[in-house]
């Protein structure tokens, strides 16, 4: 063989182990914060008054969202409920609550006592 035929190949070599290095590398996973998020969670289920069509839930759904902390809103109209998780370091039941009431729709945690006079618990 030639010297540049064995430079040549001597320099293929060392640039695949250092790509193959770099396929050991574990760097941390793009999305930890994002798990850290939903570890800090808690999932609530409100009872929903006054929905009577469709769109009902498509406002108590984006009400509900755009309380800070709320990651999830799912609403069932058949059952009038919504199941909200929520970071309760930065919303509170409450806050989800008036959200959804001050949007027409008085909702309360289940199990919850309220006024059913008033629509407020």
């Amino acid at each position: 063989m030639t010297k540049t035929t064995t430079l040549l190949m001597a320099a293929a070599a060392i640039g695949v182990i250092g790509f193959g290095g770099l396929a050991l590398y574990s760097a941390p996973p793009a999305d930890a914060a994002a798990s850290s998020k939903i570890e800090a969670s808690e999932t609530v289920t409100f009872e929903i008054e006054n929905m009577t069509c469709a769109m009902c839930p498509i406002t108590v759904r984006t009400a509900m969202s755009r309380v800070d902390g709320v990651h999830s809103v799912d609403v069932d109209f058949d059952s009038k409920t919504a199941v909200v998780n929520f970071d309760p370091a930065v919303a509170s039941m409450d806050e989800i609550a008036q959200a959804s009431t001050q949007a027409g729709y008085p909702a309360h945690p289940s199990g919850a006592p309220h006024d059913e006079s008033n629509g407020q618990h």
